[in-house]
């Protein structure tokens, strides 16, 4: 295995391109060297794609999460089917034993936020794979220097045990474990790599601010959940570094930071087409297609994320696409009825979070959620001993948003913040009911 990583680090990292235009034409004949491959293993490609050309791959149907679900026995392409995976991956939840696989492949279950969670697939040659693209974007020094990485997760797998790899240390942090027993532990351990979802690093940073944890990290990079300018500012002040980032799912490793803190897609393992949301604000929904997985073929695959890009190129000079920020899921988009007509109009989530942080320079913690299109709650906490009118102040900026969008405004409550970090994932701005 790690032959194989350092051999994929050696070869893949040495490749690049001049400009864009070469860049989009090698992603060309590996897709359609992979659709050819996918064409011939996978009975529902197979299918879905009759009587159209492997050139024509952008007239695909594009699926999604609940298709795939559907569909997953003849999807893939390792005879495994959902039952067999559901199986597997429930008992590894259980037991918290995430080492056995299936036929050699690793199986994995997705969070599941929007109440559907998925299966993921990897073979062995694809982790080693993932492994070295991992290592060669997100680590400093990569393979070759030594690191002690502490992985913070709801679960476990033999994708993440894999970057334990020579000079690499890794050590899984159970989120559904106590935070002392894990602050205990990060003592014993002092790694130098952190890797958790921005609530964990946001509790970490209160820990080291309190005095209950003295470490200083030589990176941190937050996965899993939409990193939010509230916990980045508060991270990066603690530990006076950049917080960088994993764009990470079950679909595959999408993106990450570069040196100067952006977000790149990681084009050079999946292509992503923009589905438009809102072009004066770059805002895209990301339509994946990897031209590298073949045991859980991902092609012309709908994500439920918004993404905002980048307006100006990032200084690094990197050729793939800059993004300013994953926002959230567009499950999670709000909608209020209009003043005029009660056509429902769309309210980002960072249109909820802006007008948050701007009521008030104390708020440390908060939360909104939308009950149904005439309430929404926020919860929040501001720092000790500030005696201002929050309630007062965040209505204000609410209101204010809601006049310049014509909505009618929902009914405003008020609740304390609360909020571990575990089997949920954190959402800061949260839609609670369907349309």
């Amino acid at each position: 295995m790690r032959l194989v990583i350092t051999h994929y680090i050696l070869t893949k990292w040495g490749r690049r391109w001049k400009n864009r235009t070469e860049l989009e034409r090698w992603q060309e004949k590996r897709i359609r060297r992979q659709v050819d491959k996918v064409r011939l293993h996978s009975k529902f490609y197979r299918e879905q794609w009759a009587g159209i050309p492997s050139a024509e791959w952008r007239s695909f149907p594009i699926i999604e999460k609940s298709r795939m679900m559907e569909n997953f026995d003849e999807l893939n392409t390792a005879g495994i089917t959902k039952e067999q995976a559901f199986a597997e991956a429930y008992e590894a939840e259980n037991s918290r034993d995430f080492k056995p696989t299936l036929q050699g492949v690793t199986v994995g279950l997705s969070s599941g936020t929007s109440g559907n969670r998925g299966i993921f697939l990897v073979g062995e040659e694809e982790q080693a794979a993932w492994t070295g693209t991992v290592l060669a974007k997100l680590l400093p020094g990569g393979l070759w220097k030594r690191a002690r990485i502490a992985f913070f997760l709801r679960a476990n797998s033999n994708l993440y045990e894999s970057v334990k790899q020579g000079r690499l240390q890794f050590r899984y942090f159970d989120l559904l474990e106590p935070l002392p027993q894990l602050l205990a532990r990060m003592k014993e351990y002092r790694p130098d790599i952190w890797i958790a979802p921005p609530s964990m690093l946001r509790l970490l940073a209160e820990a080291q601010h309190s005095g209950s944890l003295n470490l200083t990290p030589r990176r941190m990079i937050a996965v899993a959940e939409v990193l939010d300018p509230l916990d980045r500012q508060h991270i990066e002040q603690t530990f006076g570094q950049k917080v960088h980032q994993a764009y990470q799912c079950t679909e595959g490793f999408l993106g990450s930071t570069c040196s100067h803190g952006t977000l790149h897609l990681n084009e050079d393992i999946v292509h992503i087409d923009k589905e438009v949301l809102d072009g004066e604000s770059r805002r895209f929904v990301p339509v994946v297609t990897d031209f590298s997985r073949t045991v859980q073929p991902i092609i012309r695959y709908r994500l439920n994320d918004i993404l905002t890009e980048a307006a100006e190129p990032c200084p690094c000079g990197s050729l793939y696409t800059a993004i300013e920020r994953i926002e959230g899921r567009c499950d999670d988009i709000l909608y209020l009825p209009h003043v005029s007509d009660g056509h429902l109009v769309t309210v980002f989530p960072d249109f909820i979070t802006r007008a948050v942080l701007a009521a008030s320079a104390e708020i440390e913690h908060y939360r909104a959620i939308q009950h149904s299109p005439q309430e929404l709650e926020i919860s929040y906490r501001t720092r000790p001993g500030s005696n201002e009118d929050t309630e007062r102040q965040i209505a204000d900026e609410l209101t204010r948003l809601f006049n310049r969008l014509s909505c009618t405004p929902p009914l405003l409550t008020f609740s304390a913040y609360s909020f571990v970090p575990g089997r949920l994932k954190l959402r800061r701005v949260e839609r609670g009911w369907k349309l």
